[in-house]
């Protein structure tokens, strides 16, 4: 009897999600035209269009049952160039070329920053211990949301147009601490890491409802009061996972059985 042959290539099941990756990656690079013709408003959107396939493509691979190796070195890839390499241009070109040498530096840092937080994310992808993710929580803050919040000097300048905004003691220090942040070891919120409440479900509904209505109507302001509470969230999100550890410790000493670790909104 022969042996069977080993597969090549992609199945079928995977091809799908692989290909909304790789929109992903085209709507990354297409904010950068946008933003080299100073389109501001559309490079942006096309960031965030990245952003939302981002989200996508990994929940069809699972419903299509095409998750592959291959599927996330490509998702990593895509997330480099769309939210690490693609918004340090956008911001270079909007505000930080106004002081050339340094600017460019804390654009690279972003970039640099990302590439790095991905790339951890990879080594650790076979690990047996992943306490964060284990607990529910991210490490750091995903590469996504690091490109929206650096973009939020851009969100406020558009709806408000206040031109001190884009100055570069402004700008580069903020993409600094977002850089950080996706580097850092600070325990974030998942959407694993949130339970709903049964009395609170239609609520919740209605809330997605009508944030979909705002970023239609009004997304620069909605953008902007999104990525505030995203980082008034960050000390709660330390908050919680220590709290955790402090479970997980007192289970470990049989002190008292561990509850689970997702908090309930």
């Amino acid at each position: 009897m022969t042996p069977e042959r080993p597969r090549r290539g992609i199945s079928l099941r995977a091809v799908a999600p692989n290909a909304v990756t790789a929109l992903a990656l085209c709507m990354g690079l297409t904010g950068v035209r946008f933003a080299i013709g100073g389109e501001w408003d559309r490079a942006l959107a096309s960031i965030i269009v990245a952003g939302v396939l981002d989200g996508l493509d990994g929940r069809i691979a699972r419903l299509l049952k095409g998750e592959s190796r291959f599927g996330a070195e490509l998702d990593s890839l895509s997330d480099v160039i769309a939210f690490g390499v693609s918004p340090s241009i956008i911001l270079y070109l909007w505000s930080l070329q106004a002081l050339p040498r340094y600017g460019w530096l804390f654009a690279l840092a972003h970039a640099v920053c990302c590439a790095l937080r991905l790339a951890r994310f990879n080594a650790q992808i076979d690990a047996a211990e992943k306490p964060h993710k284990s607990a529910g929580f991210l490490t750091g803050v995903p590469a996504p949301a690091g490109a929206g919040l650096a973009l939020l000097p851009i969100y406020i300048w558009l709806w408000s147009g206040e031109d001190t905004l884009r100055a570069v003691w402004i700008v580069a220090p903020w993409m600094a601490l977002t850089a950080v942040l996706m580097i850092s070891n600070v325990a974030t919120y998942s959407w694993s890491s949130l339970r709903l409440r049964r009395t609170i479900r239609l609520e919740a509904i209605a809330g997605v409802a009508l944030l979909g209505g705002a970023l239609i109507t009004a997304p620069w302001e909605t953008l902007t009061v999104v990525a505030l509470i995203y980082v008034a969230l960050i000390p709660f999100s330390m908050r919680s996972y220590a709290k955790v550890r402090q479970r997980r410790a007192a289970a470990a000493r049989g002190a008292v059985p561990e509850p689970a670790s997702s908090s309930a909104l």
